[in-house]
């Protein structure tokens, strides 16, 4: 493995282990150069689905770029990352046991919304607003009344 802070060739593997599941191992590694330590993963590669853009575009499945995403909407929210981690995992793996070869943009942002409700309110609010275009203070409201559990069919007989 090759030192991602000086280039050089020779790495050693200081600590293994692996997640509960058993699917993703984690190594800390020193480099022999520099003596920076660092953190890699390893995972299963499966063949994920392309998305369908709104445009009907095809686009690769990009782990990164939806990690990307989730870590901008948990921005200075106090989740830690092995959460958001295994958040992508279940995503991951949903999309996976769905078998399909493509899956809509629309149906993976509701994945990732789905998720995100599950770690943190806030962060949902804020990807929620983005990827459905909020365009004014009522869907905010709808959006914080459905993510605290009242609705407004509830709200209007108490």
């Amino acid at each position: 493995m090759k030192c991602p802070f000086c280039g050089a060739p020779s790495t050693q593997v200081t600590d293994t282990r692996e997640n509960e599941e058993g699917d993703i191992i984690r190594r800390r590694r020193r480099c022999n150069d520099c003596d920076k330590r660092f953190t890699t993963y390893e995972r299963i590669e499966l063949k994920m689905p392309q998305v369908v853009k709104r445009d009907g575009s095809r686009v690769e499945f990009e782990r990164d770029k939806l990690l990307s995403s989730m870590k901008l909407a948990l921005r200075k929210r106090p989740v830690m990352f092995e959460r958001v981690e295994a958040a992508l995992d279940r995503i991951e793996g949903r999309l996976l046991a769905m078998g399909d070869r493509e899956i809509p943009s629309e149906a993976l942002g509701e994945l990732v919304m789905q998720e995100l409700k599950r770690l943190d309110k806030v962060a949902y609010i804020r990807f929620a607003s983005v990827y459905r275009n909020f365009e004014d203070a009522a869907e905010f409201s709808e959006a914080i009344r459905e993510v605290s559990g009242r609705s407004r069919s509830r709200r209007s007989t108490d």
